[in-house]
């Protein structure tokens, strides 16, 4: 038990939420709903400052801080998390943090102020995809399936025993956008049937097997290239997996074209080449197998269903598609 506050336990647990992400909502939702409030009292939100978005850089709030304020529940935004902002914790009398996409790393001291410690809910099967982009690392590796990891926060990136895991399937056509929504809705049932354990202080944790660790960074623009000079299979989950950011964006015909969507064909074609289209695809000839381009989209325009950008944007048979040597996105531990 934590020495820092001796407040005896009550019937709910008192939960701080750190996170700014909505792949939390859910969760949320659910912790403030009939079920949830039985057994939690949501007494604190952490989340990011308010920053500025879009072309016009309007500081507008996040998903997070607006439902907190939409549901009454107090909100706090440093910037640093320093001794002060921690003893303002410590003045809550939280029987546990619960973490999911924060944005800051939290110090020993922060980890440890509540009763029942720090929590996490990390987008992946752990230890497999530590780090800042869990879900469109799965995609990218065409796996059959990931999950939501209830973990302790320790000092190591990500690398906390796990008490339990929700798992999900990813389907062929799932990009990232349709797996970041299915894992929202596993963090509810993942933390519902754990909290009994959780309040009575007897959940189990178990060590990761660290050595099977794989590591993913933070993404960025310049990772959303092609090289038509791999198979169909590793584009497919490359495009699939970095939709909608950063997005995966090819030149055609001078014209710079975003491919929110992908599957695979059989059948040979020039890498890189354009074999020809059909009612749903433009198709593209790869270093092994053929892609097909489900959705496109122009500089300004829409992301249309391929079809109807080809109405506005024909392109012919033979057109050669440039390639990008492209980043590595994932490394295994050392």
């Amino acid at each position: 038990m934590n020495p820092i506050s001796k407040r005896l336990k009550t019937e709910r647990l008192r939960l701080v939420f750190m996170g700014s992400d909505p792949i939390a909502l859910p969760l949320l939702e659910w912790l403030i709903g009939a079920d949830g409030r039985k057994q939690v009292e949501v007494i604190s939100v952490f989340t990011q400052p308010d920053r500025a978005v879009g072309r016009g850089q309007k500081v507008v709030p996040n998903a997070i801080k607006t439902w907190a304020i939409n549901h009454e529940i107090p909100v706090q935004q440093p910037a640093k998390l320093n001794e002060e902002v921690r003893l303002e914790m410590a003045a809550m009398e939280p029987d546990v943090s619960l973490v999911m996409a924060y944005g800051h790393i939290l110090r020993d001291a922060f980890i440890e102020t509540p009763r029942l410690g720090t929590l996490n809910l990390h987008a992946s099967i752990l230890p497999h995809f530590r780090g800042a982009s869990p879900i469109q690392s799965a995609v990218l590796s065409g796996d059959a399936e990931t999950g939501i990891s209830l973990m302790r926060i320790v000092r190591e990136l990500d690398a906390g025993p796990v008490a339990d895991i929700e798992r999900v399937s990813i389907d062929p056509r799932d990009t990232a956008l349709e797996l970041e929504a299915k894992l929202a809705g596993a963090c509810t049932p993942l933390v519902a049937r754990n909290l009994t354990a959780l309040a009575n202080e007897t959940l189990e944790f178990a060590e990761q097997e660290h050595a099977a660790a794989t590591f993913c960074r933070k993404l960025t623009k310049s990772d959303g290239v092609l090289d038509f000079t791999a198979s169909a299979q590793i584009l497919v989950d490359r495009i699939n997996g970095l939709h909608p950011w950063p997005g995966c964006r090819v030149q055609i015909n001078g014209q710079i074209v975003r491919i929110a969507l992908a599957e695979t064909a059989e059948g040979e074609g020039a890498a890189g080449h354009v074999v020809g289209h059909d009612d749903e695809a433009l198709i593209v000839g790869t270093g092994s197998g053929l892609l097909r381009m489900l959705r496109l989209q122009r500089p300004g325009g829409r992301m249309l269903p391929t079809a109807e950008f080809l109405r506005g944007f024909p392109v012919e048979r033979g057109t050669e598609i440039p390639s990008q040597a492209m980043p590595e996105l994932i490394t295994k531990a050392k």
